[in-house]
């Protein structure tokens, strides 16, 4: 048998008749050890401590605060510190009876050098190792958990292993269940984002626990996607598309939805015939009934800045993104196709599609804007003809704080295209005390500003509406359910 990078011979797992500790709990073969105090005092065991199992980290550390895992450590053996503190302690020994001339100290370092020498390492401890990464599910959404399996592979023999695990800063490390030379690691996904799992150092110690070897094995990346938000409402634009769909159109169709009656004419079928309104006009009247359409929806992403909500601590690309998801979600639901296009840092689109499965590839692609956020932004005030389809339903998730964005409005409202506006609220600035009143002057201009941003957008035929994270999409969209969606006409 081969290891997994194919080189050596006979590379397998330690021998079941050695036993594996740790260095955490000090007990033999098989435990488990769990990271979380909550879950440590619930089940009566010790949590994990230390930089060595938790790299130093909270789980809710933002990235740039997340401390990264030391560097590569020599793959070569090397001491241990139980056979420093026995050489030093026969050192010392050896130094005092020369120092003193008692000959009996030398009876001190007789014990310390009679353990090095018995348990020096022979030719049975592993000359090469490698690792194998497991990771079954490497997309998840944020609060589930994220199991990944390492085996290891050495030959010769080894006394115990001592993993040491760096995660990674969207995960946090829940548990650590040990067997031998497989170890098992659980996180749990904190933040959305395409994160590293991290980095796990395992120290192969010999037999007699000596000399020790350090390999490390990167677990990975994983794609956390967001929550979506709350949604069932489906607004729809005025005019849709010739395609069968769910949607209650105003023109006649086979729909089931009546919509009103006509004079019968030849060819008609008879089972559609109105027998009460036949009745009362005295010639033959047909029930008509609006067709069902699917429509085309468009999630336009606003990634151009970050901003924190100073009352509550909110992103506004956190909330954009659950916004956009969803936003596709529930049109999903409802059988239409839904495409996103994402602006700021680089330009991404994915042409509306239909199906379950869409919605991962539609989150995938929102993912991509926290990567791309950087200091150098191109300027960009038009949209791509091919990410936008005729007569698609756009929806607009931004704070409306970039004048880019704006521009891109106006460009699509001359398009046509029917817009929907889902600003993300940013939150007041605030006020600087005993100022003389010029904190609360320069407010009111803030709060005029916005209510004139709105009111220009709403004249361009683009409706605007906050969406508030404690409230579901449906309360923000119910307005618009009155009367469809009107695009501006060119």
């Amino acid at each position: 048998m081969t290891g997994p990078d194919g080189s050596g011979p006979a590379a397998g797992p330690a021998a079941p008749e050695q036993p594996a500790y740790s260095a955490q709990s000090g007990q033999s073969g098989h435990h488990t050890v769990y990271a979380h105090p909550a879950v440590a005092r619930a089940l009566g065991r010790s949590p994990i401590t230390g930089a060595r199992i938790r790299g130093g980290a909270a789980a809710d550390d933002p990235p740039e605060r997340v401390t990264e895992p030391p560097g590569r450590r020599p793959e070569n053996w090397r001491a241990t510190e139980r056979a420093l503190r026995l050489a030093t302690v026969a050192l010392c020994a050896v130094v005092v009876a020369v120092l003193s001339g008692h000959a009996w100290a030398l009876a001190l370092a007789a014990g310390p050098i009679l353990l090095l020498v018995c348990g020096f390492p022979g030719n049975t401890r592993p000359t090469r190792a490698a690792g194998r990464t497991s990771v079954p599910q490497r997309r998840c959404f944020e609060g589930e958990q994220i199991s990944a399996q390492i085996d290891l592979y050495f030959d010769g023999t080894c006394g115990w292993v001592d993993p040491g695990v760096y995660p990674g800063p969207g995960v946090e490390l829940v548990g650590i269940e040990q067997r031998g030379a497989q170890c098992l690691l659980v996180f749990t996904a904190r933040r959305w984002g395409r994160w590293s799992l991290g980095e796990v150092d395992f120290d192969l110690y010999d037999v007699g626990g000596l000399v020790r070897r350090t390999l490390r094995v990167d677990l990975g990346d994983v794609d956390v996607y967001p929550q979506p938000a709350d949604n069932k409402l489906t607004p729809i634009p005025v005019r849709l598309p010739d395609r069968l769909g769910e949607h209650t159109s105003r023109q006649v169709g086979e729909g089931i939805e009546f919509l009103g009656v006509r004079p019968y004419r030849f060819g008609d079928r008879q089972r559609r015939i109105h027998w009460a309104a036949t009745t009362r006009r005295g010639s033959l009247q047909l029930s008509q009934f609006s067709a069902e359409r699917a429509t085309d929806a468009v999630v336009l992403v606003d990634a151009f800045a970050d901003l924190i909500d100073p009352a509550t601590g909110r992103s506004t690309l956190d909330g954009t993104v659950r916004a956009a998801c969803g936003i596709a979600r529930a049109y999903l639901g409802s059988h239409d196709r839904v495409g996103v296009v994402s602006i700021g840092g680089k330009l991404r689109w994915l042409q509306p599609g239909t199906g379950g499965n869409y919605l991962y590839r539609i989150m995938e692609t929102i993912l991509e804007v926290r990567r791309d956020l950087g200091y150098q932004v191109p300027d960009l005030n038009r949209i791509p003809a091919p990410a936008l389809p005729h007569g698609a339903m756009v929806y607009v998730v931004s704070p409306l704080t970039d004048d880019r964005t704006i521009e891109i409005l106006t460009d699509l409202s001359e398009r046509g295209n029917p817009v929907v506006v889902v600003e993300i609220p940013t939150g007041e600035p605030r006020l600087r005390p005993d100022d003389g009143g010029l904190s609360a002057a320069a407010l009111r201009l803030w709060r005029l500003d916005r209510q004139a941003l709105r009111f220009s957008l709403i004249e361009q035929a683009m409706p605007v509406v906050t969406w508030n994270a404690e409230d579901g999409l449906d309360l923000a969209f119910a307005p618009l359910l009155r009367t469809g969606v009107q695009g501006r006409s060119r």
